[in-house]
């Protein structure tokens, strides 16, 4: 089961249908949307400040996301998908939008709706990513626009396939 842990007077609130890793660690100030999954050795520690995440985002293994003490916060859009081993410190994800593996996105950096973070990028504080664009590099720079269609299909898929996932392991949970 999850440590699902209280700080400050703040409890973590999960919404329905989520999967929550058996090692996941979600600390204080979070509040999780519906049809989520945080996957294994993920730690959202909102015991500093606040992380809100939409709907249907997949947060896979080994992410971080953290905030600084009265001075960002973590928001994530619906239909986000984080990839393995990102650190996301204070940045705000709106939706659609994917943020690839490895990468480390700064605080008051903001990810546009459907844009994409290519993996190992780093995201320097206070960049703005346009939307439908994809941006790359250390440290990330434009690469290219992004058509909406193709973005809004491929992070859609990724996020289905996400709560395809996480339903195998609810499965497993049942049968024990």
């Amino acid at each position: 089961m999850a440590l699902i842990k209280s700080v400050r007077g703040f409890t973590p609130q999960i919404g329905e249908n989520c999967y929550l890793a058996d090692n996941a660690t979600i600390i204080g100030d979070v509040i999780m949307g519906n049809d989520c999954s945080v996957w294994f050795n993920t730690v959202l520690r909102g015991d500093v400040n606040s992380i809100r995440i939409g709907n249907r985002v997949n947060i896979q293994d080994g992410t971080v996301l953290h905030t600084l003490y009265e001075k960002s916060v973590v928001e994530i859009g619906d239909d986000v998908s984080i990839g393995h081993n990102v650190t996301l410190h204070g940045a705000c994800i709106k939706d659609n939008a994917l943020v690839g593996m490895g990468s480390t996105l700064l605080d008051h950096a903001v990810v546009g709706e459907g844009a994409i973070v290519a993996a190992g990028a780093l995201v320097l504080a206070n960049t703005i990513i346009e939307p439908h664009t994809l941006w790359g590099g250390v440290p990330a720079k434009f690469i290219k626009k992004v058509d909406p269609e193709q973005s809004k299909e491929l992070n859609k898929k990724i996020a289905n396939g996400y709560l395809m996932y996480s339903s195998w392991f609810k499965e497993e949970d049942k049968n024990k």
